[in-house]
């Protein structure tokens, strides 16, 4: 067995949700969960199928991100694994409670960002998703001017009162 670790290739702007599913069905589930989510979302979703064909199965609403969505798969690698980049102005808080409610996904690693990378166990049969390596380590614990700045932004996007 080996470690294998993969970057995820995006734009710095440019969210996006690594997961694990166990059903091609998965597919045309999570695209319909996330056009009902958010009216108008733009996003590219590819999944990794398992068995089969093994090819890598894409869906979505913006062909960048469903470009960027094929790419970041196919380098990963892993079975069953799918990633969805979410086009600009569109973020994972709005569909993560949908998403995880998809009888066919069965873990959420990441929604993120961040710069990141998937840590991979690579054998003979495969590759398994062992983690992600989400943005950076941290540098210190937050002072009161750091608090008052993360509780101001969440007053000025809408996401605190």
């Amino acid at each position: 067995m080996q470690l294998v670790s993969v970057s995820i290739d995006k734009p710095e702007s440019i969210n996006f949700i690594f997961g694990q599913t166990h059903f091609i069905k998965s597919v045309e589930d999570i695209h319909e969960t996330l056009v009902g989510a958010v009216p108008g979302i733009r996003f590219g979703l590819a999944f990794c199928e398992a068995s089969g064909s093994c090819l890598v199965r894409c869906s979505g609403t913006d062909d960048a991100m469903l470009e960027l969505a094929s790419r970041n798969a196919l380098a990963i690698g892993a079975g069953h694994s799918f990633i969805i980049f979410l086009g600009e102005g569109f973020y994972p808080v709005n569909v993560l409670n949908s998403l995880k409610l998809v009888p066919e996904v069965c873990r959420i690693y990441c929604a993120t960002a961040n710069p990141t990378q998937v840590i991979l166990a690579e054998t003979d049969q495969g590759r398994g998703v062992l983690g992600v390596v989400d943005g950076f380590s941290p540098r210190g614990v937050e002072g009161e001017a750091d608090i008052a700045w993360r509780k101001g932004l969440l007053r000025q996007i809408g996401y605190k009162l």
